[in-house]
């Protein structure tokens, strides 16, 4: 009691911390174009897992993207079927090779990178599905 009495009069307060931890998992579906881990292009991509997240977190993914038709393709990059929807108002995925052309047999590394909100309520983990398109 006494030390508590003590430690109010000199006016020590603390802080109070919250974190909130959210687990996530992306399905990729790839179209004109084959997706992989590596640049050797060994392994497929078939899920990005984000691992845990916090509010105001960004996280960043490298994979490759091979052109394995026979004529230029521009990649483009989409997204959809957020679970629980409300997920996609807080987080959000982009990457850095939007628009470029890849040459038929050529590979591209490309970041994804998966940004959640400060603002982020009401989502312990989600979902969706991420789609990367080759069009030409």
């Amino acid at each position: 009691m006494l030390v508590f009495a003590l430690l109010g009069s000199f006016g020590v307060y603390g802080l109070l911390t919250y974190s909130r931890t959210i687990s996530s998992s992306g399905i990729l579906k790839a179209i004109n174009v084959e997706i992989y881990w590596e640049q050797s292009c060994t392994q497929v991509v078939e899920n990005v897992d984000w691992g845990y997240a916090e509010p105001g977190d960004t996280v960043s993914k490298t994979i490759y993207v091979k052109n394995s038709g026979n004529a230029p393709l521009t990649l483009s990059l989409s997204y959809s079927d957020w679970a629980p929807v409300e997920a996609g108002d807080f987080i959000t995925l982009a990457w850095d090779q939007e628009g470029t052309t890849v040459n038929a047999g050529d590979v591209q590394q490309a970041i994804l990178t998966l940004t959640v909100s400060n603002n982020i309520a009401g989502v312990t983990d989600f979902s969706f599905n991420i789609i990367i398109e080759g069009s030409g």
